[in-house]
């Protein structure tokens, strides 16, 4: 008999659940699986009821962030074959209302992304004819480090201040504002300062630095908010300091 590897995963359906339970699955340990693929195998043969979400199976869209072994993860980038002989236990991303089963409701960190502006606000638009902006390679390397950002949420998973102050604009989205802060074409710095230097922006950020060990693109949130607070008290004295009390 083939070896076989033993899911724990949590199941939630609003419809008919008062509270979350956990089912077993007993799945193909093969060694070139990923626990993407075990999750596939169960809706496919053993419940097609399950709920995850999965998209491009190369750790690129984030889209299956989960809590695997009490873990934020991936589950396109973690292998069963690095849980041969436990119970894996497969749960929804924590410091998340639960939608259904392993899906989570993202909306809240939705609504915070948006309070921060994540794209570009030129200072002044360029016409089609004055062509592109240009930018140098030393600028671009100023911001490219916070530009990988999947969106997986595996930040908000880990870290510890999101599980005591679900108002926190959470790692994310503050990493998200830096990139465009940091960005040469960029001049919305102050209108994103509403939230970064706000109570509930950089300053509830504790750096315990979760956010960044998790995070499976490298991007560093716990520093793009470290570098903000840097940037939001030099506001802070600038306004008090200046004629008029203004920035």
């Amino acid at each position: 008999m083939s070896e076989t590897l033993t899911l724990r995963v949590l199941r939630y359906d609003p419809d008919r659940d008062t509270e979350p339970r956990t089912q077993d699955y007993t799945v193909p340990l093969r060694d070139e699986w990923v626990v993407l693929d075990a999750l596939a195998y169960v809706k496919d043969e053993l419940d097609p009821t399950l709920a995850y979400r999965g998209s491009c199976h190369m750790a690129l869209c984030g889209s299956c962030g989960m809590m695997i072994d009490r873990q934020p993860k991936l589950a396109c980038h973690t292998f069963l074959r690095d849980y041969r002989g436990k119970v894996l236990l497969i749960e929804p991303l924590d410091h998340f209302p639960i939608e259904r089963d392993l899906i989570v409701d993202q909306d809240g960190f939705l609504e915070k992304l948006a309070s921060l502006y994540p794209y570009l606000i030129a200072e002044h638009e360029r016409t089609v004819e004055q062509g592109e902006y240009r930018q140098l390679p030393t600028e671009l390397a100023k911001f490219r480090p916070f530009a990988q950002c999947i969106n997986c949420l595996l930040c908000y998973a880990a870290c510890p201040q999101m599980a005591i102050n679900p108002d926190f604009a959470g790692p994310a989205a503050l990493a998200l504002a830096h990139r465009y802060n940091q960005d040469s074409r960029d001049a919305g710095e102050l209108a994103r300062a509403e939230v970064t230097d706000s109570p509930h922006g950089v300053w509830d950020c504790t750096f315990v630095g979760a956010c960044s060990t998790v995070c499976p693109k490298q991007v560093d949130p716990a520093a793009a908010i470290q570098q903000t607070k840097i940037s939001a008290s030099y506001r802070w004295l600038k306004a008090r300091l200046l004629p008029g009390g203004k920035p």
